[in-house]
């Protein structure tokens, strides 16, 4: 397995020699990948330095969510109202039909942002995958804005989705709910990791497909991603299988960004410093 990925390291060098655009990440726009639980103090002021302004208009997607009653109570309490942005739109349905109409995207068009919320993955799959509420995410992104989310809406971003099995969360691998958004490409990401002691989880997922790049982000945490630079910020950390870089103990599959951290996506190895302020 060491031999191999020396090999997909060595690739993805020449092939970063000679390409514009990023190996991994998303070649304009931001993404903000929150590991659940509460959003912490630098992680909100990073998401609104991103977007710019209060006064922009954002679009939040509850379709994680079990709940149907999406109006004004939530709108209310929502995390883009609690960042303090006054400019929010509710983008809700669980039909793949309606999902795919100019009517249901046309908060899209004009956003300079999208926050993904938590619940289960594979909601958001089933509801936008293939259609063009997921190509406007990507056109989104293409015009430099931002998306963010927390706990499933972290994990969607991935282009592999674990724990997307509609039987319950504790499934890693689900054909037929493998398929994620893919803002971030040939990666896994996993949320909750290290306060529901879900460490190795991610690791049966990299043996499985040993490309995959993996991160497993803990509560009130996030990566930050531009193009093929990832940064750590918030209150724990982020285990990272399949990376360029030997663990933190010889016994265990991954190792540890910290708050601070600055990650090299494409050659999967910490970055001495950051290139994004």
């Amino acid at each position: 397995m060491r031999s191999s990925m020396f090999l997909f390291i060595l690739c993805v060098s020449i092939q970063r020699l000679f390409a514009a655009e990023p190996v991994v990440g998303p070649a304009k726009g931001s993404l903000v990948i929150v590991g659940g639980g509460r959003v912490s103090r630098v992680i909100t002021e990073e998401f609104v330095r991103l977007v710019g302004d209060l006064d922009q208009s954002v679009v939040t997607i509850p379709t994680a969510g079990e709940d149907e009653d999406w109006g004004d109570d939530y709108l209310a309490r929502c995390y883009p109202r609690r960042a303090g942005f006054k400019n929010v739109t509710v983008l809700h349905t669980r039909d793949p039909n309606i999902a795919d109409t100019d009517d249901f995207v046309a908060p899209l068009l004009n956003a300079k942002a999208v926050w993904l919320d938590g619940g289960r993955q594979w909601r958001l799959a089933d509801s936008y995958l293939g259609t063009r509420t997921e190509r406007e995410l990507h056109a989104l992104l293409a015009r430099g804005g931002v998306i963010a989310g927390s706990s499933a809406g972290a994990t969607i971003q991935g282009s592999y989705l674990v724990r997307g099995a509609p039987a319950g969360n504790t499934l890693m691998m689900s054909p037929g709910h493998e398929v994620g958004f893919g803002f971030l490409r040939q990666c896994a990401i996993d949320q909750h990791v290290i306060a529901r002691n879900r460490h190795i989880d991610l690791y049966p997922v990299v043996m499985r497909f040993p490309h995959l790049l993996a991160f497993g982000i803990d509560e009130s945490t996030a990566l930050v991603v531009q193009g093929d630079e990832a940064r750590v910020i918030g209150l724990s950390g982020v285990l990272v299988h399949n990376g360029n870089e030997l663990p933190d103990d010889p016994d265990l599959p991954y190792f540890t960004l910290k708050p601070g951290d600055a990650f090299d996506l494409a050659l999967r190895q910490r970055r001495l410093t950051s290139t994004v302020p």
